[in-house]
């Protein structure tokens, strides 16, 4: 099996990562069932990555449909250590426009009856989750889009709803009274699981439009979100170029042993078709 030390998520426009080279496409199995599609192996910037397309090939995968579990489990088989995910969402706050870029820095979960976590079925484990994206990989981020000149924000609270309808115009006006930043569908549940997986995590927010409180809502078109997209995603595809060629591989996450005092069950009481199914994520703590 190939081996990528960092994964990347391309959401809503992106549905490919230019500059890959040697690619190689690899279809995982898991414990929890298919990933969203093959995982795209490559090098870029001379270093080993690994491409998910969120929402499938074709974009054919609703938020609440995604396999979290599967997607994420599936970048811990090929070695992945760091993922960036970019993510398209909705501002929700006047001066965070369409087409810049927000670095989140915390979450508010909006979801409901999403699974959030590899385990249970005879293993607990409760993992510290108080700053849920990774700063180290967030102020690369950061710094390689100051470097191609995007317009890009440090920090800031990401609403994650169920979708797949929009905010009603009382829920954008509650998630503001919050202070909440930006909104979206996806990134909570892959953060959770990266976190459990040992895995760094950080997310481009890819602003499309101002959510529907705004009063210049009922101006915006599906086809300027639609191109929004497109631009959206061509800016982060240099921004994670630049993150990728700045981010040191011989310097470990630093959730790297996240586990390590997290697995609250005794080994002797882990039932053993678990422990050998999550063998990639506790097998150094649990034999």
């Amino acid at each position: 099996m190939p081996n990528a030390k960092i994964g990347i998520i391309g959401g809503s426009g992106l549905y490919q990562m230019d500059g890959l080279e040697s690619i190689e496409e690899v279809a995982l199995e898991t414990p929890f069932g298919d990933p969203s599609g093959k995982y795209v192996v490559g090098t870029l910037a001379g270093k080993p990555v690994a491409f998910l397309a969120r929402h499938g090939e074709g974009h054919r995968l609703l938020p609440s449909e995604l396999n979290f579990r599967a997607n994420i489990f599936g970048f811990k088989l090929l070695g992945v250590e760091h993922i960036l995910s970019a993510s398209a969402v909705g501002s929700l706050k006047e001066d965070v426009h369409p087409l810049d870029v927000l670095i989140p820095d915390q979450f508010i979960d909006r979801t409901r009856g999403r699974i959030s976590t590899f385990f249970g079925n005879g293993i607990a484990v409760h993992v510290e989750f108080s700053k849920p994206f990774c700063s180290r990989l967030s102020k690369l981020i950061v710094d390689a889009g100051k470097k191609i000149d995007a317009r890009m924000h440090a920090g800031g609270t990401y609403v994650c709803m169920e979708g797949p309808q929009f905010s009603t115009l009382a829920e954008s006006e509650l998630y503001r009274s919050w202070g909440a930043h930006v909104i979206g569908m996806t990134n909570l549940q892959e953060a959770k699981l990266a976190r459990e997986a040992e895995i760094g995590y950080a997310t481009l927010a890819l602003v499309t439009d101002y959510d529907c409180w705004h009063v210049s809502h009922e101006s915006v078109t599906v086809v300027q979100i639609i191109e929004n997209l497109q631009k959206n995603a061509e800016t982060a595809k240099k921004i994670i170029i630049e993150t990728v060629t700045n981010l040191d591989l011989d310097e470990p996450s630093p959730y790297a042993n996240a586990l390590k005092s997290a697995i609250l069950t005794q080994p002797d009481y882990i039932p053993e078709n678990i422990k050998k199914d999550l063998a990639p994520l506790i097998g150094k703590y649990v034999k």
